[in-house]
């Protein structure tokens, strides 16, 4: 070989450029048509992903004594964050806005437990009473009315109705024992939601810088953007959801109230409970109040707790929800329906609960990546079934 066909060191070392076509074909593989290989190609990574969401769902199943408390403690934090930040800046000290927002809600809770025990414990004889008097009524009404039926008829739709309801409410509070299936359980995820509550609003900053290090360094403006954005939106929507989560128990407590329906201020506080559950809790509480309406009071106060109660949801919907959220958090009811059902299908209650605040962040999360905002700052803006913008807000340094 002469010196100039022998390679030199300094060729070796060169970097050379790498092939991109390695595409192996086949005479078969040519035979397949062009679409039918495209459609297998996304079905193959479809499958993956799916894989890959249904290994994380497992997971948190596995955890759920872990996630639920930690979970709670990020909504509350969303909830006392407003007035947790108004009186840091109005310079209370760090530790005395913890104990003022800890205390102060603790202290709320317990007045309005307290105060639905009393109730419940002063009516529950006489709604019983009446209960069983209406029921009495109905029967009559259904083997003496139009309808004609026997006994036998009467007791097998009881039956098929209890049995529908315990195959329901069996699926439903399946999510709910995930908190926990003994009360030293329930006992343990309330005490560490405690805990994980003060330390967020202690050192909420701290933590997430630590958690920002996990990322990698060139990811890490990202995700802190990502991250912030969607904190700003599961505050708007924990705001708001407590403004009218409140509006709609006063209304229709106090419409249940006048109109004579027993245990007000139970229902109240249940309308209030089920109304973070948007669209399905406040139609679900409405109908409770309804039924004991009809139960308790008869056909003609059913139907006015009835207007009561689509009159509040009428006024939520089309002018609370607008003038409340304004351009926070802008959601399809069809997005808001299909999220709460597939929380409510893998995690029951605590599922529910939590779908929505949940898709509201990886969903602004995952716009504020895909747009770019973050390397600029701008709001995220996406053409997207649920499109979550948070509100401009000046920045501070804390």
């Amino acid at each position: 070989m002469s010196d100039e066909q022998r390679p030199r060191l300094r060729d070796l070392l060169r970097p050379r450029p790498v092939s991109t076509d390695r595409t192996v074909t086949t005479e078969a593989e040519e035979a397949v048509p062009l679409p039918l290989r495209i459609t297998a190609g996304y079905a193959w990574r479809l499958l993956l992903i799916a894989a890959v969401i249904a290994g994380f769902i497992w997971i948190v199943i596995q955890l759920k004594l872990l996630v639920i408390p930690l979970m709670v403690g990020i909504l509350i934090t969303a909830l006392l964050w407003p007035a947790f930040e108004w009186m840091l800046r109005h310079r209370f000290p760090r530790w005395l806005a913890v104990a003022i927002a800890i205390l102060g809600t603790i202290a709320i809770v317990t007045t309005l437990m307290w105060l639905v025990v009393w109730q419940i414990r002063a009516q529950l004889p006489d709604v019983q009473e009446r209960t069983g008097a209406a029921v009495e009524q109905f029967r009559q009404f259904l083997l003496e009315g139009p309808l004609h039926l026997t006994e036998k008829q009467i007791q097998g739709y009881i039956d098929q109705g209890f049995a529908l309801l315990n195959e329901q409410a069996q699926l439903l509070f399946n999510g709910a024992l995930a908190v926990g299936t003994t009360a030293a359980h329930v006992v343990t995820g309330a005490v560490l939601s405690l805990f994980i509550l003060i330390c967020l609003l202690a050192d909420g900053a701290g933590i997430w810088r630590w958690t920002l290090r996990l990322f990698p360094r060139k990811a890490r403006p990202a995700a802190d953007a990502a991250a912030r954005n969607g904190w700003s939106t599961i505050i708007n929507y924990a705001r708001t959801q407590l403004l009218v989560a409140a509006i709609d128990a006063v209304g229709i407590g106090t419409g249940a109230a006048l109109l004579g329906v027993p245990l007000a201020l139970p229902v109240a506080v249940l309308v209030f409970l089920g109304s973070f559950i948007p669209i399905v809790g406040a139609v679900v509480t409405g109908a409770i109040a309804v039924l004991l309406a009809l139960v308790y009071n008869g056909p003609w106060i059913a139907l006015a707790m009835l207007i009561v109660v689509l009159g509040v949801q009428q006024l939520e919907g089309h002018v609370l929800q607008p003038i409340l959220m304004g351009s926070a958090v802008k959601v399809h009811p069809l997005a808001v329906v299909l999220v709460v059902a597939g929380g409510s299908m893998i995690g029951g209650i605590p599922g529910a609960l939590f779908a929505v605040p949940l898709a509201a962040f990886v969903n602004v999360a995952a716009v504020t990546v895909s747009t770019g905002s973050w390397r600029t700052g701008d709001q995220p803006d996406a053409d997207l079934i649920w499109s979550t913008v948070p509100r401009q807000r000046r920045r501070r340094n804390r």
